[in-house]
């Protein structure tokens, strides 16, 4: 008996567990759904920067290569349940950038020692302050070193770790009109202005799409988790039933040798 009520409160406790990684499960799901419509958003921002940059260089070229210190901007998690998300970037990050300073983004990348670490987004609500303190950690950054930062993010989007030059401003071909653009500053002034919008847009898109993939690992992580769970749960259930069955085979046992056997009286 008191092995089935051992097993009947381990049953009770696993769905309990199944619940909370279900409820984890949808809110991961939930956050996806409204993280598309912020990158989608997004995207268009970027494209819109891209096709102006590339219209500017295009006619007024790039402002001479100053000297740049490059830093590696990782984007990992804040919280765990997302399998191998962060381990991925860890490993990229020593095949792409080795040796480089490291700006990470996500708690969860603590274990990499990086030199700066800040903490990230759980929300898309989130992501705003994050940005806010990052822009300040480069700022900060740029203005111990003297020098322009060139800046390369590893983060994860659309299934992949990828590795994306933020600055200097990216090569974009040239779009091929016929006449300058009207401007209202100086080139150099302009180009610089550019970088600084161009970085704070690709930012926003960099963080939504990381946070994008995190949710949707922590939902592949979740469902095999409940998967797992469940097939532990009716092993369990089978145990429970053939505990109980034993049980009831040695109540019938007792019965059936308490009664007196025919003919015989006490």
């Amino acid at each position: 008996m008191g092995r089935r009520h051992d097993l009947s409160t381990r049953l009770a406790s696993l769905g309990e567990i199944g619940d909370i990684m279900t409820a984890m499960k949808n809110l991961a799901f939930m956050e996806t759904r409204k993280l598309a419509s912020f990158l989608s958003a997004q995207r268009l921002a970027v494209e819109a920067m891209e096709n102006a940059i590339a219209d500017f260089t295009s006619f007024y070229g790039r402002n001479p290569q100053a000297e740049t210190r490059e830093i590696c901007l990782l984007i990992g998690s804040e919280r765990s349940f997302c399998g191998d998300f962060n381990v991925k970037l860890a490993r990229t990050r020593e095949e792409v950038l080795p040796g480089i300073p490291v700006v990470a983004v996500g708690n969860r990348l603590a274990n990499l020692a990086p030199d700066i670490l800040i903490p990230g987004a759980n929300v898309a609500e989130e992501v705003e302050p994050v940005l806010a303190s990052l822009v300040d950690a480069l700022e900060k950054m740029q203005g111990e070193s003297g020098s322009a930062l060139g800046i390369t993010a590893i983060h994860h989007e659309e299934e992949s770790v990828k590795s994306r030059r933020l600055l200097p401003l990216p090569d974009l071909p040239s779009p091929g009109f016929s006449h300058p653009p009207l401007i209202q500053l100086e080139p150099f002034l302009l180009y610089e202005k550019l970088s600084g919008h161009y970085l704070y847009v690709a930012l926003h898109e960099v963080l939504y799409s990381s946070l994008m993939e995190e949710n949707r690992h922590r939902i592949d992580h979740m469902e095999n988790a409940i998967s797992r769970l469940k097939e532990r749960v009716e092993r369990l259930k089978k145990r429970f039933n053939m505990m109980r069955q034993e049980e009831i085979i040695e109540e019938i046992e007792v019965i059936m040798l308490s009664v007196d056997p025919p003919g015989i009286r006490r």
